[in-house]
């Protein structure tokens, strides 16, 4: 099974935050084994694992029991993630709640969801409840006090009353259980039998549309392309791809480097790619090809920077594959692009 990850803006406006309250920012990443390099772009991954020692260092060296609910109340979700501008960009209170599921899981991924839905909404007693459904909450008590903190404290940017009327939680009160109280302003719940809030339900229509609806067609077109990316890292393919990317300009690429970077032996890696229909060298050559077409159809290359970038030293060599990949010559589909773009 492949490791959960977390989107690097999430780590990246942890250490932030953290910093700002004391803690040294090259010590939390050092504790957490990353790097800084890893959080400059957002939307990289982050192993699961790594995010909670950053978590759970950033609570010592800042010396804020209460930091999880801290960041979901000080730092807004838009800061780090595109899934918070696609639910600001939403027609209705509904809406977003539909796209936070969506694509939550570019944010962060949860443990024992699957194919559900992580939040669902349920109605009990003529009242409506907003669940988060993730499997063994207790292991991590501080990713269900920053995700609750920060949907009541995000939506109170922008609703006209308070939407959550009762905040339930399965884990035990804390030492710093005065800050729940102060930050959800409404009667909380430990040991709970859920993790869940009480919603007024007469907001749910209410209108959001914080982002131009344009604005909202692009950003969703960004997140599909980022959920196509996260669910091609869970197959043995895409976690050859992944390896192969950073170093497929370098010649390198032989089965054997791929399984040193993936940690697994030849063996297990040709078994995992056949299992799947593939073989290591289709999977080189088609990346190969993709990523030939893609340089040479945004003019970000030319013919001979194209033929080195995807790893072949002679551009002649270069030219007979690409023949053979798509039945025409590399400088015949630049040319063919510049024309339609003149």
């Amino acid at each position: 099974m492949s490791e959960l990850t977390v989107g690097a803006g999430l780590a990246r406006g942890l250490v932030e935050l953290a910093a700002s309250k004391g803690a040294n920012a090259q010590a939390l990443l050092d504790r957490a084994g990353l790097s800084s390099d890893e959080l400059i772009d957002q939307d990289n991954r982050i192993p699961m694992p790594r995010y909670v020692a950053l978590m759970r260092a950033a609570k010592e060296l800042c010396g804020d029991p209460a930091l999880a609910l801290h960041y979901g109340e000080e730092v807004d979700l838009s800061e780090v993630s595109i899934v918070a501008l696609i639910m600001h960009a939403s027609e209705t209170l509904h809406d977003a709640f539909v796209q936070m599921n969506r694509f939550g899981r570019l944010a962060i991924e949860v443990e024992g969801v699957g194919d559900r839905e992580r939040f669902e909404l349920v109605r009990k007693d003529d009242q409506l409840w907003i669940v988060d459904r993730r499997a063994n909450p207790n292991d991590l008590p501080e990713l269900t006090e920053l995700t609750f903190a920060r949907q009541v404290c995000g939506a109170r940017r922008f609703l006209p009353r308070p939407h959550t009327l009762e905040v339930h939680v399965t884990h035990a009160a804390p030492a710093h259980r005065a800050e729940y109280d102060r930050i959800f302003r409404c009667p909380v719940v430990f040991e709970a039998p859920w993790n869940a809030m009480r919603l007024d339900p007469t907001l749910s229509s209410h209108r959001l549309a914080l982002q131009p609806r344009y604005v909202f067609g692009v950003m969703i077109e960004r997140a599909e392309q980022l959920l196509a990316t996260l669910e091609r890292s869970r197959s043995a393919r895409g976690r050859v791809e992944n390896a192969l990317l950073p170093i497929l300009h370098t010649g390198d690429v032989s089965m054997d480097t791929i399984a040193r970077t993936l940690a697994v032996s030849r063996q297990t890696l040709y078994r995992n790619l056949k299992a799947e229909g593939v073989t290591y060298e289709t999977v080189l050559d088609e990346l190969r090809h993709r990523m030939a077409v893609s340089y040479l159809s945004g003019r970000r290359a030319s013919v001979n920077e194209t033929a080195y970038l995807v790893g072949f030293s002679d551009p002649a060599a270069f030219s007979r594959a690409f023949k053979r990949w798509t039945g025409t010559t590399p400088g015949a589909l630049r040319a063919g692009h510049d024309r339609a773009r003149a």
